[in-house]
């Protein structure tokens, strides 16, 4: 039983770490293929540095990897299954606003 509790502990800890809409927004990016911090922050519009930040973060958490080729850093994604979940959350928020839309649509047409 307390395996279980130090792996609910675990997945709050991450859900804490993602809710960074930055992370989220690298996470997508990543999605699509590898990417340097340049072409992620232009993509961005975010300073280098501050990308950096976050991909250091995420590559601690083992979200990313990245792999060296000269003087720059490539990232990718560590588990396809983390992207996954995160579309799996936005599909699920989509509904739900899609949802309370229509009541309100409704209401409102009362």
């Amino acid at each position: 039983m307390s395996n279980n509790k130090e792996l609910y502990k675990i997945h709050a800890d991450f859900c804490k770490f993602m809710a960074n809409p930055k992370r989220i927004e690298i996470l997508f990016l990543l999605g699509k293929r590898e990417m340097c911090v340049d072409e992620i922050a232009s993509a961005m519009n975010v300073k280098v540095p501050n990308i950096s930040q976050h991909l250091a973060v995420m590559r601690e958490k083992g979200v990313v990897e990245v792999r060296r080729e000269g003087n720059k850093m490539y990232y990718t994604i560590a588990n396809l299954k983390t992207l996954q979940a995160c579309i799996i959350m936005r599909e699920a928020m989509v509904e739900q606003m899609a949802k309370q839309f229509n009541m309100i649509k409704s209401i409102s047409h009362q």
